[in-house]
């Protein structure tokens, strides 16, 4: 009788980590030479085959999980932009709307690897509906959080000149774009875009959650969601009055900021 260290097999993939990591089972085996006879070049091979495979399955559950997206916090306090926008308006917006737009995101994403991976083409058409929608969720207030803040601010002087050459004013620009947000038909987002083909602002309106750059091109400036959730448990069904209170509260620091890199 003699002892060999022998590789079996590789265990299931387990959900442990957040890069999942592949079990490999080492067993001490007792054996009669004459079955089992493993010279130390074969041994070596084995353990080097081990060592890919599992290097490859943990590359790609590392690209997986880098794939993911996270809820972004807030730049500020979910009472930081009252009276304008309420403490419970924030919260519910942020903590759950927000927050079921990245995990069906990423749901959907791992459905569509899956997809990818078995080359079923599709699979791979029917979830991008669902990818466009919550991705798109994930993209819009992931901007618009940022577009707001509870400090005044105005538009930077590159900003505030393209405002007036395109609109005529800053004002002019304000009536437009509040005209163009409550006139948006059921929900969706209001957008000063930036066109890098013909180096003007533009106002858009985009329909339910379609992110701005992915469907008409123009670089997202700022928004406003126009999602009855983003206003109705203090502005009712008054969707003007919620829309004008909002430019109180725009972050022109950051659209500002937005701009110049969109002109780079």
């Amino acid at each position: 009788m003699c002892s060999i260290l022998v590789w079996c097999r590789t265990g299931d993939k387990t959900q442990n980590s957040a890069f999942g990591s592949f079990k490999a089972e080492f067993l001490l085996l007792l054996a009669r030479p004459q079955f089992y006879v493993f010279d130390m070049l074969s041994l070596r091979r084995a353990a080097s085959s081990v060592v890919r495979r599992n290097t490859l399955a943990l590359s790609g559950a590392a690209q997986q999980c880098a794939f993911k997206s996270t809820l972004p916090e807030l730049p500020y306090e979910y009472s930081a932009l009252e009276p304008v926008v309420s403490r419970d308006i924030m919260t519910l917006h942020h903590q759950k709307h927000h927050a079921a737009y990245v995990t069906n995101y990423n749901a959907t994403l791992e459905k569509l690897q899956a997809a990818v991976s078995r080359n079923d083409i599709s699979a791979q058409i029917e979830l991008q509906p669902a990818l466009k929608f919550n991705g798109g969720g994930h993209i819009n207030h992931s901007i618009f959080w940022q577009n707001l803040t509870p400090d005044t601010t105005k538009p930077e002087a590159g900003l505030e000149d393209a405002i007036n050459l395109r609109f005529g004013s800053f004002e002019k620009f304000k009536n437009e774009m509040s005209t163009k947000a409550v006139g948006v038909q059921g929900s969706g987002w209001a957008w000063l875009g930036y066109d890098k083909t013909s180096k003007s602002l533009q106002i858009a309106t985009c329909a339910n959650q379609d992110p701005l750059q992915g469907t008409t091109g123009l670089i997202p400036l700022l928004g406003i969601d126009v999602w009855e959730h983003a206003y109705y448990l203090q502005y009712k069904n008054v969707r003007a009055d919620y829309v004008k209170a909002i430019f109180d509260v725009v972050n022109w620091k950051d659209v500002s900021k937005r701009f110049a890199d969109a002109k780079a």
